[in-house]
């Protein structure tokens, strides 16, 4: 991929460190990157997890009880997978009101 070079005249003196920018490599762009998205499993990984002890279930009871795999919801805990778009949207609210999501998943 060639690189291409931005110029920074237009904005503000102050707000960047022009040098620092075009010091930045791809590299480490890309370990920035995969820092930032370790960064957000870990933290997906430890709401997954409160959001099921704030039930008191076990992994197993937790996962029939939202319908889903045993498997899906030991890989959220351990941050090897993110919970999707209509999970991410259960896990807030059975974080919210957990009596009452359970009660209506039952």
């Amino acid at each position: 991929m060639p690189k291409q070079r931005v110029t920074l005249d237009a904005l503000p003196p102050g707000r960047i460190d022009p040098a620092r920018v075009d010091a930045t490599t791809e590299a480490m762009i890309a370990l920035h990157a995969a820092q930032d998205d370790a960064a957000a499993l870990s933290q997906t990984a430890s709401f997954a997890r409160r959001v099921r002890r704030r039930t008191g279930l076990t992994q197993a009871a937790f996962a029939a009880r939202i319908g889903v795999p045993l498997d899906t919801v030991r890989n959220w805990e351990q941050g090897k997978r993110l919970p999707a778009g209509p999970a991410r949207a259960l896990l807030k609210i059975i974080d919210r009101s957990p009596e009452m999501a359970l009660v209506a998943l039952a």
